[in-house]
């Protein structure tokens, strides 16, 4: 027998032990007692000396005069920032940029998304900027993504973590090594923000770990932060201070029925968020928790089509999504060769999602840098033609950038 078979035969012995052990009791094995590895949802996470309690909801302000540092090293004089390099400014498909109106909008409402690669992209408006996903390692590079399963990269980071400008806090959906890799967690300051969910939280802060994180904010499914950006000159063209409110949304990166319960107890495949972004303006600090939205940002973090994302239509209350970035590739574990088990979208899911979430513009994103995804972009922009969804997409490779304007109010 291959090793190949073995490694699938053993996936599949575990899953059966797993899902015909008695649900109400831990499995037994040898005799004894296995304690079931859960993904539990904590309570809300205690302050942190960055982080601010409002009477709803958490604030962490973004302040580009006083940012946290990124990684424990310095690797550049502050006097001089680093800039990314953009290979190619991209916009809407349908509308004139920016620079081509005869009145122009104001440059601060100009926000921007720039692919680094995987699901790592870096968020920039009114000066602050958001890392999602961090993965900077190379092609030839492994990642471990749960028992017995490894994946190489097949491609190269637009950027480098030591080439990177100053950022403000890291939004992660979940802590898998293709989105949080060994690199970045070793590299990163213990002090810099970082936003995720409950279990990726108890996972960075564990006392059994060397140095614990000690900035992390969990929110679980439709928790919400505020994060005012602090800067005398930030502000539309009325003087309201710019924010952005994130709220988690539902994802599940294992399909529902008995192999999500196997998961649960084997804590093969870790829990996922996705992300709600709303860009926009408050009047004063009073009513910092009322976001007067001028740009929402869906992304979809690492889940499959589930029932749950019905949700999130229905808690915008007719709200717009103006860009949607979905992560697909159609990621299969153990591994492309063994295709057990699907834990992301392919491209026939990812034009479902378009459709169910009914946004401006969909980016897609995390589509073929590991080899364990098996629908590359190719499959999606075959689905996208298909239902007759161009003008919806926008395409970025490594390396490029889309702009949008943020509605002054």
């Amino acid at each position: 027998m291959t090793p190949e078979f073995m490694q699938k035969a053993k996936w599949v012995n575990q899953l059966e032990w797993t899902i015909s052990s008695p649900k109400t009791n831990a499995p037994v094995k040898n005799g004894r007692k296995k304690t079931p590895k859960k993904h539990k949802r904590p309570s809300p996470p205690p302050t942190t000396p960055h982080l601010k309690m409002s009477k709803t909801m958490p604030t962490l302000e973004l302040n580009p005069h006083k940012r946290i540092p990124f990684l424990k090293i310095k690797t550049h004089h502050p006097d001089h920032e680093p800039q990314l390099p953009i290979s190619e400014t991209k916009s809407h498909p349908t509308r004139p940029s920016a620079s081509d109106l005869p009145d122009p909008p104001p440059s601060n409402n100009t926000g921007s998304i720039y692919f680094i690669g995987t699901a790592t992209t870096i968020l920039a408006w009114h000066g602050a900027r958001i890392l999602t996903d961090p993965n900077f390692l190379h092609a030839g590079d492994h990642v471990h993504l749960g028992p017995g399963v490894t994946s190489e990269r097949l491609t190269n980071p637009a950027v480098g973590i030591n080439a990177l400008p100053p950022l403000d806090c890291i939004l992660l959906s979940h802590y898998h090594e293709d989105h949080f890799d060994r690199l970045v967690e070793d590299s990163l300051s213990r002090q810099f923000p970082i936003i995720s969910t409950p279990h990726a939280k108890s996972c960075l802060t564990s006392p059994s770990k060397p140095e614990p994180f000690q900035n992390v904010t969990a929110l679980d499914f439709f928790d919400s932060l505020i994060m005012p950006i602090v800067q005398p000159t930030s502000t539309n063209s009325n003087g309201k201070p710019p924010q952005i409110k994130v709220t988690a949304m539902p994802g599940k990166h294992v399909p529902p029925g008995p192999l999500a319960v196997a998961n649960d107890l084997l804590g093969a495949v870790p829990p996922t968020n996705g992300w709600l972004l709303e860009l926009g303006y408050t009047t004063s600090s009073e009513t910092a928790q009322n976001t007067q939205v001028g740009y929402r940002i869906y992304i979809s973090g690492d889940t499959l089509l589930i029932d749950e994302l019905k949700q999130i239509p229905q808690w915008l209350h007719g709200g717009k999504i103006d860009l949607m970035l979905v992560h697909l590739g159609g990621t299969t574990i153990p591994g492309a060769k063994m295709p057990l088990l699907m834990v992301t979208m392919d491209g026939v899911q990812g034009v479902k999602l378009m459709k169910m979430m009914n946004p401006d513009i969909t980016i897609p994103i995390h589509y073929d840098d590991y080899d364990v995804m098996v629908s590359g972009l190719d499959d999606f922009k075959k689905e996208v033609n298909g239902a007759g969804l161009q003008d919806k997409v926008v395409y970025l490779d490594r390396g490029e950038e889309y702009q949008f304007q943020v509605r002054g109010l």
